[in-house]
């Protein structure tokens, strides 16, 4: 709000607000302006940012890129830390191929490895790897494949144990999940798909399928490996279309069979080999449940795991299980993942920590984020929260924006925004929660600059007008201040709440005949009387409306905003009613006994306006109007009938009654409304409303009325009796209000009232 010496500067170098009178040609500018750079601004912007939630929701690749960018850096920011858990890694590394030969080794060399990692106290072994065809190196084979063999050789060989029979002799000797890898369509050369081995499974809540992810077929293992294994695990796993590896689907659909992957699979079986079960909702994939625990997933079954750097720590060479060099104890009660990182195998997986991890260990890192509770987040309301997010930004910006200053709209939104980005890293770095911190404020900040540069054109365009339109009206310093608040003034009318306040001298027909044969003194008293009210008024940030002789309307609220208007219109008139005192008491020393004491009677209201420019197409006033106007008015002619200073209606009351003495005198019809107002006295501010015998005043007051709009005449009689004796007491201006009700108590006594009567006076006067 502007302070009080702006209008100070107003009224001192020419007429009042309300007295501005814009020239015709003014108007289509005006409204040119509006039409452009208000009202089409925020349009745009608003249809701009329905369609980016459109973009959003559609999740182009773009799009989804920046988002995922925004969690890799948030891992690599801070990376899990890693924490010793029973879960190891038994690599076919480099150093493995060049001791004990080229891969694929002989399944009999495999099967001694399943062995050795049992008696090493493996609780389950599984296969990141797939045995999909006949070992070519078993003996059988070897014979088949070389038919210029000697006979006895061939018959040997034929006689020797097949090496597929022998590592499914270790798979069943042990708990091993064998791998499976899908694929994304069937091949069509084939005759018909090998029908998968089912894993018990239950649904809870409804039928998974339709959202999880799905894969046409699968290359499986040999049957008798298939057969001898406890368990089967898919290890397929999707990138993200910049080929980083983020997501792994738990759970997912295989020639239209629910499977798990190799991680959750492994952990099934080493804990007793029970079904799993699949919870859904309405928005999808709630979680899976496996080894008597739920795992919550994404709607589609995936989970985020949350990766910590590579570490040789994970890893065990298979060189050294088979040739018994590993320490005793280090693969005992752990979860067996057997993969490769040999460079030559070419396993490599890109990852968000922005380095390549082999993919056996994406797997034993999912399978670490299970055991410790460690996965990441991506809730299933999390595209909802942020389209929300997105459009709340936005809208607070094409809001606001076009009201604030470019530092305060850059300062505001790069709070905002931060403090968006640090809720979104806070529930990472807490909750281990992704929500995305790019989509949303990279709208907003577009959004920013669209207002910003309209905001840009859009003042200066104004500055120039506002200065053109009022510059040979009001002060330099209104003018200011007003091309500082352009978006705050609303030339034309517009619909505000306001609170109003009219005063009026009080016997002025008589003051006035005083000075018949002096109509300079006259000028000259009225001018500072009015000066006094117009102190008060512009005080507590009013609008002086117009000056009617003596009579004076202000208004709060308008055309700059100020929310607490109605308590600044009571401040003022309570200030008013005080510095009146001070003039009678200052031209009493001035002119002795025979100058005439000043007093007025005030009214306020509080109300739903209209408020602008009104008048004819050539010249019109800024002023108000409305039903609480002509209620105001009223109000202050009824001062002077109940004997106080200043009345409020019950609208003005109930906003200002817990910080002003406020009294109440009665339910009224004024003259031309039909409705009744309570009205009330305003006696004083928080000081006398704290005071005891003000708050006894009020309360044995009220009993009176009550009584009183009962029609229990000797129960008005006595609280009238005790309502006049604290009056008394407290010395406040209430006599004449007090002899009022007696009169009233009387009549109605001797002549009762009708059926009808519901206790309302209807004034006869204005």
């Amino acid at each position: 709000m502007p302070e009080s010496g702006d209008f100070g500067a107003l009224r001192a170098g020419g007429p009042p607000l309300s007295g501005l009178r814009i020239a015709v040609d003014a108007v289509p500018h005006m409204k040119d302006w509006f039409g452009r750079w208000i009202g089409w601004v925020r349009v745009v912007a608003f249809l701009g940012v329905l369609f980016g939630l459109v973009i959003r929701v559609g999740d182009p690749v773009p799009v989804e890129a920046l988002r995922n960018a925004a969690f890799d850096f948030y891992q690599q920011i801070k990376p899990r830390e890693a924490v010793p858990v029973p879960v190891a890694i038994l690599d076919i590394d480099d150093r493995s191929l060049e001791e004990l030969g080229q891969w694929p080794w002989p399944r009999n060399r495999v099967a001694e490895m399943v062995r050795a990692a049992t008696a090493a106290g493996a609780v389950a072994i599984a296969f990141d790897v797939v045995f999909a065809e006949p070992d070519r190196l078993s003996p059988a084979q070897i014979a088949a494949d070389n038919p210029n063999l000697p006979p006895d050789l061939v018959i040997r060989l034929r006689s020797m144990a097949d090496n597929d029979r022998i590592l499914a002799d270790a798979f069943a000797a042990s708990r091993v999940v064998v791998g499976q890898t899908s694929v994304r369509t069937f091949e069509a050369n084939r005759e018909e798909k090998r029908e998968m081995r089912e894993v018990a499974h239950a649904f809870i809540g409804g039928d998974p399928m339709p959202f999880l992810q799905r894969f046409p077929d699968v290359v499986q293992n040999l049957d008798v490996l298939e057969d001898a294994a406890s368990g089967r695990g898919v290890f397929s796993v999707r990138p993200d279309p910049d080929g980083v590896y983020r997501r792994v689907p738990l759970v997912m659909l295989v020639q239209d069979k629910v499977r798990l992957g190799l991680s959750p699979e492994l952990l099934r079986v080493a804990t007793g080999g029970e079904a799993f079960a699949v919870r859904v909702n309405e928005a999808g994939i709630e979680g899976v449940v496996v080894a008597r625990q739920l795992v919550e997933t994404a709607s589609d079954g995936t989970v985020w795991p949350y990766l910590s750097p590579s570490s040789r720590a994970r890893y065990v060479s298979a060189a050294d299980l088979i040739g018994g060099t590993v320490p005793p104890g280090r693969l005992a009660g752990h979860l067996v993942l057997v993969g490769t990182s040999a460079i030559g195998l070419e396993d490599f997986r890109a990852t968000p920590l922005g380095v390549a991890m082999a993919g056996v260990e994406i797997h034993a890192q999912l399978l670490e984020n299970i055991l410790t509770g460690t996965l990441l987040v991506r809730p299933n309301y999390a595209i909802g929260a942020e389209l929300a997010i997105t459009f709340l930004l936005c809208l607070l910006v094409i809001i606001f924006a076009p009201n604030l200053s470019g530092q305060v709209l850059i300062g505001s939104s790069l709070v905002l925004l931060t403090g968006y980005m640090a809720l979104s890293w806070n529930l990472f770095a807490t909750d281990r929660i992704l929500i995305d911190p790019t989509f949303p404020v990279l709208s907003a900040l577009l959004t920013v600059m669209l207002i910003s540069t309209v905001n840009y054109l859009r003042e200066e365009r104004q500055r120039r007008q506002i200065r053109s339109a009022f510059g040979q009206y009001v002060s330099p310093a209104l003018v200011e201040q007003l091309s500082r608040n352009q978006r705050e003034l609303q030339l034309g009318g517009e619909t505000r709440d306001l609170t109003l306040l009219f005063s009026d001298v009080r016997g002025f027909t008589a003051i006035a005949e005083a000075f018949k044969d002096d109509p300079e003194g006259l000028t000259q008293l009225m001018n500072r009387f009015l000066t006094v009210l117009c102190d008060g008024i512009m005080a507590t940030g009013g609008t002086i409306d117009k000056f009617m002789g003596d009579a004076v309307m202000a208004f709060w609220n308008a055309p700059l905003d100020h929310p607490d208007h109605a308590a600044s219109a009571c401040a003022a008139a309570l200030r008013m009613r005080a510095d009146i005192a001070a003039l009678n008491e200052v031209r009493a020393a001035e002119e002795g006994g025979d100058a005439h004491r000043l007093n007025v009677g005030i009214g306020i209201n509080t109300g739903t306006c209209v408020v602008g420019n009104m008048g004819s197409k050539t010249r019109f006033d800024y002023t108000a109007l409305g039903d609480p106007v002509n209620v105001a008015s009223r109000l202050e002619g009824q001062s002077r009938y109940y004997g106080v200073d200043i009345i409020l209606g019950s609208a003005t009351a109930t906003a200002v009654g817990e910080r002003f003495a406020v009294f109440e005198l009665d339910r009224v019809r004024v003259v031309g409304k039909a409705l009744p107002e309570t009205i009330f006295a305003l006696l004083g501010d928080a000081a006398t409303r704290a005071d005891p015998a003000f708050q006894a005043l009020c309360a044995a007051n009220a009993a009176m009325l009550r009584a009183y709009r009962a029609r229990d005449w000797d129960g008005a009689d006595a609280g009238l009796a005790q309502v006049r004796a604290m009056i008394v007491n407290a010395g406040l201006p209430l006599s004449a209000y007090c002899d009022l009700y007696a009169t009233r108590i009387a009549d109605l006594r001797a002549t009762p009232p009708g059926e009808d009567w519901d206790g309302v006076f209807s004034s006869t006067k204005k």
